[in-house]
């Protein structure tokens, strides 16, 4: 552990920020952090959720220096580790991502398909730029921990720069916590184990104390299977491994779909619930996450993100389930995909586990969405409109010329301010880019 361990958190005017001084309270027996610096280019957000951040710290008695700035290379200067949680485009943009598609019968979502394309393409270059930073500036052995969607995108755009950097999600904490309820077990002694991508996996395994208990589930809990996971049984059954819920976009797209053109988008909602946060953290005597921080999403990334910085100086090796280039650890993929996959962390290094043979029907659809994450990467970096025309073709939930045509105009158009890549392909579409705010 290094003296005078620096943390940096950038996108820290996110209402997630307090779940992140949770964890750290909660992993203070494991990690010693003296310097916060809490990084965001938004000040008055900044303040309000850094206030409460500052509140929990004193409550939980931890003597950190908390740090709130605008100022990016103040904060990742002589930083030990980074943690990245932006959303570039706010909510506003979230919210066309989740729209446009719609118009052109396609999943509107900010993951995956053309939504999380729009945000990968706006995402990528600021993400690169930060971790350069911290690169040149930060600790020379500072790690990037990647929190920040599409995370398997982004952490391919970071581990083919060369950056030292790992993508987290909280998927798979959130079924660990699931199968230590279901099985009455302290969750230290679940681990789990999928195989696939970023929100495109399979969870083929759940060990309890190293005995894998999917069987059991499928043998005997399949009603509380099918609870937590609506997907139809017999899908399941054929599947031989219960999809995350992801794959609802994929398997149901037209179902989803009809779904989404008749309801609010979740953008809309989200959007109201952070206003009601920033309200409840304006309060002096707020000092505690509050209650409604648990419908934002991101269950547990407290407790994901800050044990997993906590292994990553501990000299015991413990099972993490991240973002890591493939490496042979799934044949069929390039060792420079990027997977999501359970791996051991410790002060040595992040090292994936072995993956028992993934069979066609899970393989296949992988090496298409993993094509795809590559195109979308190469998207972001040339600002040449083909190559995202190559991403949507690529993409699963696309794959049509007529669609992809359809979609292209809006996608650049509702993005136009966050693309500065792609200043002369839009000039010669006839879309005005006005400066991002």
């Amino acid at each position: 552990m290094p003296d005078n361990m620096k943390v940096a958190v950038i996108g820290a005017g996110s209402t997630y920020t307090p779940e992140l001084v949770s964890g750290l309270s909660a992993q203070d027996h494991r990690l010693h952090v003296d310097e916060l610096f809490l990084m965001d280019v938004h000040a008055e957000r900044l303040e309000i959720v850094g206030g409460v951040a500052k509140r929990m710290l004193a409550k939980a008695g931890l003597d950190i220096a908390v740090t709130l700035t605008t100022d990016r290379t103040e904060a990742v200067r002589d930083a030990d580790a980074v943690l990245i949680q932006l959303r570039v485009g706010g909510q506003t943009a979230r919210l066309a991502d989740e729209t446009f598609p719609l118009e052109c019968g396609c999943i509107g979502q900010e993951t995956t398909g053309p939504g999380g394309l729009a945000k990968a393409l706006r995402t990528v270059p600021v993400v690169l730029d930060i971790a350069d930073e911290v690169r040149r500036i930060a600790k020379p052995d500072a790690w990037i921990i990647d929190f920040t969607n599409p995370t398997g995108i982004i952490t391919r755009a970071l581990l083919g720069a060369g950056h030292r950097a790992v993508g987290l999600c909280n998927y798979a904490i959130g079924q660990q916590r699931w199968a230590a309820k279901l099985f009455d077990v302290d969750p230290s002694r679940v681990v789990v184990d999928p195989v696939g991508l970023n929100h495109f996996s399979w969870m083929r395994r759940i060990l309890i104390d190293g005995e894998d208990v999917v069987p059991t589930i499928y043998a005997e809990r399949m009603p509380e299977l099918l609870e937590h996971v609506p997907f139809p049984e017999h899908l399941m059954r054929l599947l031989g491994a219960y999809p995350s819920y992801y794959l609802r976009y994929y398997y149901f797209h037209d179902k989803v779909l009809e779904e989404m053109r008749h309801s609010t988008p979740r953008a809309e909602d989200v959007a109201r619930l952070e206003a009601e946060l920033l309200e409840l953290y304006k309060s002096p005597e707020l000092d505690e996450k509050p209650e409604q921080l648990s419908k934002r999403g991101g269950a547990f990334y407290s407790e994901a993100a800050v044990d997993l910085l906590a292994s990553l100086y501990d000299p015991e090796p413990s099972y993490h389930v991240v973002n890591v280039l493939n490496r042979g650890i799934i044949p069929g993929l390039a060792d420079d995909d990027v997977i999501e996959t359970r791996s051991l962390v410790s002060s040595a290094g992040i090292v994936p586990q072995e993956q028992a043979p993934v069979p066609p029907l899970l393989l296949g659809p992988i090496q298409h969405v993993s094509a795809y994450e590559r195109l979308a990467v190469q998207a972001a970096l040339s600002g040449d409109v083909d190559d995202v025309r190559r991403a949507l073709l690529a993409h699963p939930i696309v794959g049509q010329w007529d669609t992809v045509e359809e979609l292209l105009p809006r996608l650049l158009e509702t993005s136009a301010p966050y693309l500065p890549q792609f200043a002369d392909a839009l000039a010669e579409l006839g879309i005005e880019s006005p400066s991002a705010t």
